[in-house]
């Protein structure tokens, strides 16, 4: 093979690659992913759950099918997407791990978002087995269908638009470890500072429920307490 037929022989390879990177170089389909990690949905609940327009939710899990990194399967009349694999799920966990490391804008937006987390003493994914086996409640701040669908073991479910008014079924004496859905996610961090202002000691999962399953920890998927 002539050395000066290199480029044009390996142009196509990275038109491929280029292809993916396409799709994913697009933050309403970067949100859909998120949505998806660990649980199905329709378009319809997809586009309630985000805030894209119906028809653009559709056009944009086409093209998240089109590089195979979602899937949908028919149940009655509805259309169900989910992520095509773990693998995908694995990918965007490191993906966006590398993105917080590279990139000072991005954590300065997350700080914005989501408020100064340390302050919260996060307690990360590998720590949080330690964690209960020391006598630490775990609470699933997610809607309930999420909790059914999967959730950390031993998991409380206490949806956050419940939290103030069942604070009386947490015990005082226990270190309260709140979750929600993702990385992204600032409804744990709520959770604990409002657990916080009622004088119990709260802190927050780093990452939520999708960095938990995304690095392979256990999952349950019975509905639960």
């Amino acid at each position: 093979m002539s050395e000066l037929n290199a480029p044009q022989l390996s142009a196509p390879i990275y038109a491929e690659l280029a292809r993916a990177g396409k799709v994913l170089a697009n933050p309403l389909r970067l949100r859909l992913l998120d949505l998806l990690d660990g649980r199905e949905r329709t378009v319809e609940q997809l586009s309630q759950e985000s805030g894209i327009p119906f028809k653009n939710t559709s056009a944009q899990l086409q093209q998240l099918r089109s590089v195979h990194l979602v899937s949908s399967r028919k149940e009655g009349t509805s259309v169900l997407y989910r992520l095509a694999d773990d693998e995908v799920a694995e990918f965007l966990g490191v993906f966006q791990a590398f993105a917080e490391r590279r990139l000072a804008d991005l954590r300065n937006v997350i700080d914005v978002q989501l408020g100064d987390l340390s302050a919260l003493e996060p307690v990360t994914a590998d720590e949080l087995t330690t964690r209960v086996g020391d006598g630490a409640l775990v609470i699933d701040v997610r809607p309930s269908d999420d909790y059914a669908m999967g959730h950390v073991p031993g998991a409380f479910s206490l949806p956050s638009r419940e939290l103030l008014g069942r604070l009386d079924e947490l015990p005082d004496d226990a270190e309260i470890i709140a979750y929600c859905h993702g990385p992204f996610c600032v409804t744990s961090a709520e959770c604990v500072r409002l657990l916080r202002a009622h004088h119990r000691r709260a802190r927050h999962l780093v990452g939520g429920f999708t960095r938990w399953h995304r690095t392979g920890h256990p999952v349950h998927t019975e509905a639960g307490p």
